[in-house]
């Protein structure tokens, strides 16, 4: 891989994990459009390590008091809010974890084709909308019950297909339960870290037998602009999403799902 190669794959990675768009769809689409050979599993950790370093740096003082309270409440203390928030975190976390262990070598190989990369970006795209328009938005992310996590967690599955856009499904998820633009978005972000931790892991033992791993200098700018775009992201996107909605992000799915239709014509 050449340096552009590193740098627009790591911009659009951090920049898409985050948003309701897809990464795995936009790692898969890029290389495919710009006729560039796969840059391997190696890479794909050390950006999405770039991303797990943008979340955990941007949520700090939450994940910092979760943790704190969540091991408070396993000695013995008096669960609160931010102990009960960390135990939704896990709870949801579980169903995504389990099936993409077991499955992951056949999503790979049967669920990465453009066309299915295009229906799901359509139709998921489309179901944030609805959820959206509709959505009461009255709760935070505080007031979520273990049925609600439990659905959010489940749902969060579909996000294995790429195109289906983890943080896309899971905000929708959030919308449809009521929950306000950005607490559905914080939950999504906070649901992001353990699942990227568990990603990363796992390719990280089948990266051992990459047979063409790239350098040391290229996976550290990797993980610099992923996760330097990946803070950028999250920081607006929650400045700006109670402004702008999810309209923008339907949109951008629904048309590139349609010009990769046409291109596969």
């Amino acid at each position: 891989m050449d340096n552009l190669h590193i740098i627009i794959l790591a911009i659009v990675q951090g920049l898409t994990e985050f948003l309701p768009i897809s990464s795995s769809a936009h790692l898969v689409l890029v290389p495919q459009m710009m006729s560039w050979t796969d840059q391997g599993l190696v890479f794909d950790v050390a950006v999405h390590i770039g991303s797990l370093i943008a979340v955990l740096y941007y949520f700090r003082v939450e994940v910092k008091r979760m943790l704190k309270s969540w091991t408070r409440s396993l000695a013995g203390g008096e669960a609160d809010q931010d102990s009960l928030l960390a135990w939704w975190v896990i709870i949801g976390t579980l169903p995504t974890i389990l099936v993409g262990f077991l499955l992951q070598g056949p999503i790979e190989e049967k669920l990465r084709s453009p066309w299915i990369i295009a229906l799901a970006s359509i139709i998921f795209g489309l179901v944030l909308w609805y959820a959206d328009a509709n959505a009461r938005r009255t709760r935070n992310e505080f007031q979520l019950k273990l049925k609600d996590v439990l659905i959010i967690g489940c749902f969060q599955v579909l996000a294995l297909i790429p195109g289906v856009s983890r943080s896309g499904i899971t905000i929708t998820l959030g919308l449809f339960l009521g929950l306000t633009r950005k607490a559905a978005a914080r939950f999504s972000f906070l649901l992001a870290m353990p699942v990227i931790f568990a990603s990363g892991a796992l390719q990280t033992v089948r990266m051992v037998s990459e047979v063409s791993p790239i350098g040391w200098d290229d996976l550290l700018l990797g993980v610099l602009l992923s996760a330097v775009s990946a803070g950028l992201c999250i920081h607006y996107f929650l400045r700006l999403i109670d402004r702008v909605g999810m309209l923008p992000f339907v949109i951008y799915r629904v048309l590139l799902g349609v010009v990769i239709l046409v291109l596969l014509s």
